[in-house]
Formats: C-alpha cells, sequence, structure tokens
C-alpha cells in the first residue's frame, strides 16, 4: 500500500503531459479556412505542400499552424484623390478578395497575415489616384464612374496577381466632389436638359407645321385638278343624272323639263 502512491504519481503526471502535448498539437481547420504549416525544426513555413484543409489535424507540439480564411472577403476603403484639373476628389470604394489558396504558403512566407494592409489596400490606392487623375470632375460625376471604376479594377488586379491576392471586383461606391463645383455641375447639366427639351420641342413644332403644309397642300392640289376636269357639259350630264334619281322619288310632285336657267329639269313640290 505504501508503493502504490509512489507509482501512482509518476503515471499521473505522463498522462497530464500526455495530454498537454496531445491539446498542443491537434488543429482544427474552420470552414472556408485553409491552415500553413510552419516547422521549427524543418525549415520553417512549409511552401512545396497545400496548405492544411478544413477539418482535424494533429502536427508536431513544436510546429505551428497558422490559419488563413479563403473565402472571397471585402475591404472598404476611402481616399482622397486628385482630378485631372488638380480638385480634390473623395473617393469610397470597397474590393471584393481572397487568397490564392494554392500559395497561401508563400503569401504567409513573403507577405504576412496583414497583406491586406501591406499590399492590397496601398495598390488600390494608387490605382485610384491615377485612375482618377486622368478624368475631370464633370466626367467623375457623371458619365464616366463605370469607366474609372473598371480601370482601378484591371490596374489593381495586374498588380496584386503576382502577390498571391486574387482580386474579384472593384465597387466604386461614392464619389463626392468640392459643393461649389457640385454645383456648377449639376447647373450646367440643367441647362443643357433644358436646351435639349426646347430643341425637341422646335423639332416636334416644325414637324407638325410641314405636315399641316403638305396636307393643305394635298388639298389645294386636287380641288386645282378637279376643277380642270368638270366642263360645262359633265356638269350638265352630272345634273340630268341626280334629277332622274330624284323623280323616281315617290315624294316628287310636278317636274318642269328645262326649267332651270342651265337647261336643267325642276322638280317642284313634295307629297
Amino acid at each position: 500500500m505504501d508503493k502504490l502512491p509512489k507509482i501512482a504519481f509518476p503515471v499521473v503526471f505522463l498522462i497530464v503531459i500526455l495530454i498537454i502535448v496531445i491539446t498542443k498539437s491537434a488543429v482544427t481547420i474552420g470552414s472556408g479556412e485553409a491552415g500553413v504549416l510552419y516547422k521549427t525544426f524543418g525549415g520553417g513555413v512549409v511552401t512545396d505542400e497545400p496548405p492544411l484543409g478544413e477539418g482535424f489535424h494533429i502536427v508536431a507540439p513544436w510546429n505551428k499552424v497558422f490559419v488563413y480564411e479563403v473565402r472571397q472577403q471585402e475591404v472598404f476603403e476611402k481616399m482622397q484623390v486628385l482630378s485631372s484639373n488638380g480638385l480634390e476628389i473623395k473617393l469610397d470604394a470597397s474590393a471584393w478578395f481572397q487568397p490564392k489558396r494554392e500559395l497561401l504558403g508563400k503569401l504567409h512566407k513573403e507577405k504576412g497575415e496583414d497583406y491586406v494592409q501591406r499590399v492590397l489596400l496601398p495598390t488600390i490606392r494608387s490605382a485610384a489616384r491615377s485612375v482618377v487623375g486622368r478624368y475631370t470632375p464633370e466626367q467623375l460625376y457623371s458619365s464616366k464612374r463605370d469607366a474609372i471604376q473598371q480601370e482601378i479594377f484591371e490596374e489593381t488586379k495586374k498588380i496584386v496577381d503576382g502577390q498571391y491576392i486574387q482580386l474579384n471586383e472593384v465597387l466604386v461606391r461614392d464619389v463626392t466632389l468640392p459643393p461649389t463645383i457640385k454645383e456648377a455641375i449639376e447647373r450646367k447639366l440643367k441647362q443643357e436638359q433644358e436646351s435639349l427639351e426646347y430643341e425637341f420641342r422646335l423639332v416636334t413644332a416644325q414637324k407638325e407645321a410641314e405636315k399641316v403644309t403638305i396636307e393643305a397642300q394635298g388639298k389645294a392640289d386636287a380641288n386645282r385638278i378637279l376643277s380642270a376636269s368638270l366642263t360645262d357639259k359633265i356638269l350638265l350630264d352630272k345634273g340630268i343624272d341626280a334629277t332622274i334619281k330624284l323623280s323616281e322619288s315617290p315624294n316628287s310632285k310636278v317636274i318642269v323639263v328645262g326649267g332651270g336657267e342651265s337647261g336643267l329639269p325642276l322638280i317642284l313640290g313634295n307629297n
């Protein structure tokens, strides 16, 4: 009985040590994440093997695992940039990105866990300054926002592709101009719109006038042709035809042949 405590103590101690070792060795990679293995006695960051995938992993307790999110993420950035004529423009943008999973080891080794602040954001700011500097405030305010957004995306992507980052999209969410410039642009756009509306009304009125003129000319031409074709003989024949039809009516009472000035019969009286 005296020997039992002496034996139990080392066993308990070993069990505790084993539990600590297992706890230190167990790594769980969550959904949408990947792990970069760092071997303390094996050359440091592992770059020639795929990163650890989702789930439970056992690693040597003297090694480390750095966990990265590999799903698409979004970062926001507010910048002050200059337009082509030197005016200060406030730009509110965001980027959709994710680290390149197969190159996660190189990203960790060369850029570190704060790669967004070290690489991505400075690149977006540089691209935005370069692109916005090509346009006037009026273009930034109205017609060129989509083009600016695409150009910033392309310039940023060109750089970060070689930095183990996959850029999916850049969105220009807001462009803020100095108040005086904004008001001047809005006045100009309003005047242009009013001018376009006035021109439209003039064109519409002109077309309507042309339509009325054409219709009147058509009627005049028709009357002239009709007048030219109506001879005395044709009028007499038509009058005779009309008199015959009237004489056949049950309401006719007296027909005076040759009673009119033109020699046409006259029909007098009704029942």
